[in-house]
């Protein structure tokens, strides 16, 4: 994969050169040219190909995302020239011939197997989860108003609307969701940690069960984002109860495949019965606030 990035990207410059500037290549240049692309196309598609499924799903996702970006890049960068007039070579030329070097540079930081894939993914996840949380956070402190920053407008005039406000009753059950999402934080932080330090791609077996694990993992990083969506003004309790129900079932579903699975030796399991029960005493708080909508 390594040597086929490489070679598509030195044709990438080639293709680029020959139409920097005039006078026009020649038919037949042209048609040795393109078929060095196409040849540097093919190979790349080919090696992602011969990469087993047995490898891991999530390793072969990676390597194929990495391998489409190239692909992408160079009809980009084919568009770019024909659609281009051959005085001088062009800004969009000069972007689109950068665009595959980037994407063919990808390759070094590909994870080499589906142990590394999935730390990856877990890791991306985490950030997602992390940002969410942060700006939560940000909007519970920065007062009773959390569209200040955004509807200072003098045409809307004075802004008593309750509608833009937290209600004592609203925080009371926003807390809890904010500890629901604490916890995914602490779950996905946690389970990155021992793919990192148990994790193996030696057998099917652990090679599925890390699949399985970062299959469950991503669902969380959208179900946050839902539930921090519904926590905002005017609050719709019975909304957030949904939305939190939904997370702390993922979250749930997460600790689960984690204990079964051998990144999880009896060493660990503490965390897992711990986060275990946070995640039911958050969701038990936020049942007890929403009674009433029901």
């Amino acid at each position: 994969l390594d040597q086929t990035f490489k070679a598509t990207s030195q044709e990438a410059t080639k293709l680029s050169l020959a139409f920097s500037r005039p006078p026009p290549t020649s038919a037949e240049d042209c048609r040795k040219l393109s078929e060095d692309v196409q040849n540097a196309i093919l190979a790349v598609a080919t090696v992602y190909y011969w990469l087993p499924k047995g490898q891991g799903t999530t390793l072969r996702k990676m390597v194929r995302d990495a391998t489409t970006e190239v692909v992408e890049g160079m009809i980009q960068l084919t568009e770019t020239i024909l659609s281009a007039p051959l005085e001088s070579l062009s800004q969009e030329q000069l972007i689109s011939t950068g665009g595959v070097w980037e994407a063919c540079e990808q390759v070094s930081n590909l994870p080499r197997d589906n142990q590394a894939a999935v730390a990856s993914a877990l890791a991306a996840c985490l950030g997602v989860v992390k940002d969410a949380l942060e700006e939560m956070e940000r909007a519970l402190v920065e007062g009773q108003d959390p569209y200040s920053d955004i509807m200072e407008d003098e045409e809307l005039g004075f802004r008593g609307n309750r509608d833009t406000y937290w209600s004592e009753a609203d925080r009371k059950l926003l807390s809890s969701c904010m500890g629901l999402m604490k916890a995914s934080k602490a779950c996905l932080k946690k389970v990155l940690g021992v793919v990192k330090a148990y994790g193996k791609a030696d057998s099917p077996e652990q090679i599925a069960q890390l699949d399985d694990l970062a299959d469950i993992a991503n669902e969380i990083s959208p179900s946050v984002d839902e539930l921090a969506l519904s926590m905002y003004p005017p609050v719709n309790q019975l909304a957030v109860r949904l939305n939190a129900a939904k997370l702390a079932s993922v979250l749930k579903k997460v600790l689960e495949i984690t204990k079964t699975s051998h990144v999880c030796p009896p060493s660990e399991e503490g965390w897992v019965q711990f986060l275990t029960g946070a995640v039911d005493h958050n969701m038990n708080k936020i049942k007890n606030f929403t009674q009433g909508q029901l």
